[in-house]
Order: C-alpha cells, then structure tokens, then sequence
C-alpha cells in the first residue's frame, strides 16, 4: 500500500481507506458527512448563557501563580 501511495501519489491514508471501501462494497455509496457544517452560520447572541459561563472567564490566581 506504501508503494502504491507513492505511485498514485496520494496519503497511506487515502490508499488504505479506498482499500477498505472497495474491501467492504461501499466505493459506490455516497460518502456521509459527520462533521459540524449544518451549523455554519446558525450562532445567536445569548445574553443568559455569556452570564451563566462568565464565571469560568476568571482566572484563580491561587490555582495559576
């Protein structure tokens, strides 16, 4: 698999996960997404919650001398 990533030129990473879907039947199935970009763009102020964490903003000087 080195050898071919180095032929392909492409990661170890990308060769053993092409690998394992073709392995596994699943080169044809669409790739699903678990990441966090649905809520891109979906922030809103807060004012409750920025007062409810404000406390863990202050720095014990006893802990961080």
């Amino acid at each position: 698999m080195r050898r071919q990533a180095d032929e392909e030129r492409r990661s170890l990473n990308e060769v053993v996960l092409r690998t394992l879907q073709r392995g596994l039947d699943l080169a044809d199935m669409p790739f699903r997404h678990h990441d966090l970009d649905d809520l891109i763009g979906t922030w809103v102020e807060d004012p409750e919650f920025d007062q409810a964490i404000e406390a863990l903003d202050q720095v014990d000087p006893e802990l961080w001398p």
